[in-house]
């Protein structure tokens, strides 16, 4: 399980391929005036591809994300699929008791969303505090390497985080995230809390609604009692995702072999299908076309290909019609923000029923890319989480995140 730091260095091969493909790409008639009804504007991908083709400078967005991000790679054993190559992002705060924690993406996303909150939580202060700070490619994602065995699901992710964090040092840590995230983690919460994972925050809640015969009291003031303003609107996002925004969703958990043929071969597929989640996800988030094409860049030179990151829909899926829950007795203190342009926006009521919460915060503005779009509210969710006063402080044996230098090394 021997470290080795990782630069990205793209083929020119594979730069050469990509221009090819973009300079041949053929793109589809639009009906009149159809804004984003009928998906992404063909306007918007007329520009993106050009500017993907001629403008755009992939070299200059590689050196600085290895300027920023420090990234190693090492082999994990994940029982019953041997070990897995996986790419992750490590960065140790100056401060000698600062807070293990991991940090994991979510699709369509990748290592990529660290960058922004990675300095801010790394950062060392008497004031808050700080982190040391593992985001996980997850398999299939990025550069980690792909699961080509069926079957690996939510255990599997679960052992995989785990193994990371001890295979640094962390024998006790917390974690945070969004999507995918919050799934794997909630899984690493299942098998490893108390012993490992202390504690987890999310933005990205989801919880069922109380029931007349699971939860009688609950569920009368649910009929009874009326939502605040924010968790109604929040109803409204969800209805409005699994009415209109679901279709990627179905898609990608019954058939992503098929998908996945038009994500590998067309570049512009690919952006039209992500660049689509990137807007509609967001809260009016001023995206540069610059922003998009680093990316989209991403999933288009991962070490599987773009279509290796959606068969975790597939997976966990069939793992849950096999009786897979992400249900359990674990107790470790849960936070969540939540962002009010995000696509499950339930009210705290009903994750505080389903979870140990500890803490809770509702935001004005942002959405599903929390880390991207507003890294400065996460952060500062994260610091009031697991900071003096704060509902987890100290549950880190040793460590509580206060600090201005390196006094000691794990």
């Amino acid at each position: 399980m021997s470290e080795s730091p990782f630069t990205i260095s793209i083929p020119n091969s594979k730069l050469s391929s990509l221009r090819t493909k973009l300079e041949l790409a053929a793109l589809p008639n639009e009906v009149d005036g159809a804004g984003w009804d009928y998906g992404a504007p063909l306007a918007d991908l007329r520009r993106l591809v050009e500017r993907w083709r001629t403008g755009y400078d992939w070299r200059a967005h590689e050196a600085a994300l290895n300027a920023e991000l420090p990234q190693f790679t090492r082999d994990i054993a994940v029982e019953g699929f041997g070990e897995l190559n996986v790419h992750y992002v490590h960065k140790r705060s100056v401060c000698a008791e600062a807070v293990p924690l991991l940090f994991v993406h979510g699709w369509p996303g990748s290592f990529l969303e660290v960058r922004k909150i990675l300095p801010l939580l790394t950062e060392a202060s008497p004031d808050h505090p700080s982190f040391h700070v593992v985001a996980l490619s997850l398999p299939g994602y990025g550069f980690s390497e792909p699961v080509l065995k069926p079957g690996f699901a939510g255990h599997q992710y679960a052992e995989l985080g785990n193994k990371l964090m001890l295979s640094l040092g962390y024998d006790e840590y917390v974690t945070q995230g969004g999507d995918w995230g919050n799934y794997v983690t909630r899984m690493i919460a299942i098998h490893y809390g108390g012993k490992h994972s202390k504690a987890w925050h999310s933005n990205y809640a989801i919880a069922q609604p109380p029931t007349p015969h699971k939860n009688p009291l609950s569920y009368l003031g649910h009929i009874l009692l009326p939502y605040n303003d924010f968790e109604k609107a929040g109803l409204v996002r969800s209805q409005w995702w699994q009415g209109k925004g679901i279709g990627y969703y179905v898609e990608q958990s019954t058939c992503p072999q098929t998908l996945g043929y038009s994500l590998s071969d067309s570049p512009v597929g690919l952006l039209a299908w992500i660049y689509e989640k990137l807007v509609t996800w967001t809260d009016a988030y001023p995206w540069t076309d610059d922003e998009v094409l680093t990316w989209i860049s991403i999933y288009w030179f991962s070490r599987g290909g773009p279509e290796s990151s959606v068969r975790i829909y597939y997976e966990v899926a069939k793992a849950r019609a096999n009786g897979e829950t992400t249900g359990g007795t674990f107790n470790i203190p849960m936070g969540i923000s939540t962002f009010p342009q995000d696509l499950i926006v339930v009210p705290h009521s009903w994750v505080r029923r389903e979870n140990n919460l500890v803490f809770a915060n509702a935001h004005k503005s942002g959405g599903h890319f929390a880390a991207w779009e507003r890294p400065a509210e996460l952060v500062g969710d994260l610091r009031k989480m697991f900071g003096k006063g704060g509902p987890a402080f100290g549950v880190v044996s040793g460590r509580n995140g206060y600090g201005a230098s390196e006094r000691s090394r794990l």
